[in-house]
């Protein structure tokens, strides 16, 4: 029954492949890949592996599968924990059990976009998932409707019209998370548990235009630019002793002990965090910016801010100039009228 839903799975995946350039890009990937013992699946997009003797928690990237019911899970109005969510953390895990043999765990092939490991705020490797035949498991979760191409941090880095194409299909179909039946309750009326993706996908757009158009800069001129999330990038703009712009996406603000106020960039080495500091006599002046709003979901939360990058006891530091060194690094997300149709 297992096997049988696992090849089920890849059969369907199958008949949505890219054509024969992308196909020849797939193998490439699966002979670079890492292979690698599965250890447990958490959700649909969570997946723990037995690396280099250690375990190591995944996240797929591109993918956002909906919350699993129970109270070892979390949960949020923007991701509530949901029947379709369980129904594809149980389907996951017997996809995975179904690709092992002879009681072996399955093994599956990572792919780190770049050749360059990188982890998110929690620890977890980054990366792309290959099943044994080599289909991406990332890409199959959207061509599946198990998942929205999650594209909030940027687009997808190996094949962005692949997931593109892949969730247009998906939602024409009415496949899983777009079919408007899924997670509506069994008694008419009563309160459905349900994610926003009218609203997210607004929002993860105009994230993923800003993220892109740091990635075009950032290749064209990479000395004139620094990466919040990336220390090297900071570290090399502080040995300059220049002005840069630093772009990245606000997590905090807070107010020091002498009024200064700190803007905090979000970043997976948090020794190496980026801090922004607005001198406390010139705070009024920032009030027009709203730099709050950056910290909000569905606005957009990505900047940049020029100045020169410093070493500090907390990581990098920049004192803010005044606020016509900042800028929105994108638009504001196109969010649909409220009561307008959601997307299926």
């Amino acid at each position: 029954m297992i096997a049988a839903l696992a090849a089920s799975a890849l059969a369907l995946a199958a008949r949505v492949r890219a054509p024969v350039a992308a196909q020849s890009a797939a193998a490439a990937r699966k002979a670079a890949a890492e292979w690698v013992d599965v250890e447990k699946v958490v959700d649909g997009d969570t997946i723990h592996v037995r690396r280099n003797g250690r375990i190591e928690k995944l996240r797929l990237l591109s993918v956002d599968t909906e919350e699993r019911l129970g109270p070892g899970h979390a949960g949020s109005a923007t991701k509530p924990q949901t029947v379709f969510g369980e129904d594809c953390a149980l389907w996951a895990e017997n996809l995975f059990a179904g690709l092992g043999k002879d009681g072996q765990p399955a093994r599956v092939g990572l792919v780190f976009p770049g050749g360059a490991e990188k982890r998110d705020v929690y620890g977890r490797l980054l990366c792309h998932v290959l099943l044994p035949d080599g289909t991406d498991y990332n890409l199959m979760l959207v061509q599946l409707g198990k998942s929205p191409y999650f594209n909030k941090y940027g687009e997808d880095p190996l094949d962005p019209a692949a997931f593109a194409a892949a969730q247009r299909a998906a939602r024409a179909a009415k496949l899983g998370i777009w079919n408007p039946a899924t997670n509506e309750p069994k008694t008419p009326g009563a309160p459905a548990a349900k994610r926003p993706y009218a609203e997210l996908l607004a929002w993860w757009n105009a994230r993923a235009q800003a993220v892109e158009s740091f990635r075009h800069r950032a290749a064209s001129t990479p000395d004139r630019v620094a990466d919040a999330e990336d220390p090297a990038t900071l570290e090399r703009a502080a040995a300059a002793g220049t002005e840069v712009d630093a772009f990245g996406e606000v997590e905090r603000l807070f107010v020091e002990k002498n009024g200064d106020r700190t803007v905090l960039f979000r970043t997976s080495e948090k020794r190496d965090a980026l801090r922004v500091v607005v001198p406390a006599e010139h705070a009024g002046e920032y009030e027009a910016l709203d730099l709050e709003a950056l910290t909000r979901e569905f606005r957009q939360n990505y900047a940049w801010v020029r100045g020169t990058v410093r070493r500090s006891a907390h990581g990098f530091e920049m004192r803010s100039e005044g606020p016509d060194r900042w800028r929105r690094a994108g638009p504001e997300p196109a969010l649909p009228p409220p009561g307008s149709k959601k997307p299926g």
